[in-house]
């Protein structure tokens, strides 16, 4: 198996790699969410189960809260009265401040965008998994993005 993830952080210190998550989680989260995982982003869970920067902020969640988090935003009634719908997005990460990465799976789209919480946008931030990841760790702040 290529450590492609670990290769990709080992240069940043206190990047912390987690147990490789399984393929029965990433089977649930795929049913109870009715999208697949992203390719990139289920290579990396089955390499760690989530990263975490020097600052303890989750550059990538756990498959577990990939999809706790992701149900908790669809099934919310007070968010449906205050967002747009969030079903055709797989959040996988956050910024510390309340920003959330995710990837479109309607239609299916391999790039990450970023779901503004304070003015609902939904905007374009990287080309793919890697480059988010890339580009989180060099940057200097949780606003990177902007």
């Amino acid at each position: 198996m290529s450590h492609l993830w670990r290769e990709l952080a080992s240069g940043f210190p206190g990047v912390e790699f987690q147990d490789p998550a399984t393929d029965h989680i990433l089977g649930e989260v795929e049913r109870r969410l009715g999208q697949s995982v992203p390719p990139s982003l289920r290579e990396l869970l089955l390499e760690s189960n989530g990263i975490e920067d020097v600052y303890g902020t989750e550059l990538v969640w756990a498959a577990e809260k990939i999809l706790g988090e992701n149900l908790a935003f669809r099934d919310s009634v007070e968010f449906r009265g205050l967002y747009q719908s969030f079903d055709a997005l797989m959040f996988f990460g956050d910024n510390g401040g309340g920003d959330q990465f995710a990837f479109v799976r309607v239609p299916e789209r391999d790039d990450v965008f970023v779901w503004d919480h304070e003015t609902d946008s939904r905007t374009w931030v990287s080309a793919s998994l890697e480059a988010y990841v890339r580009s989180t760790l060099t940057s200097d702040g949780e606003d990177w993005y902007r």
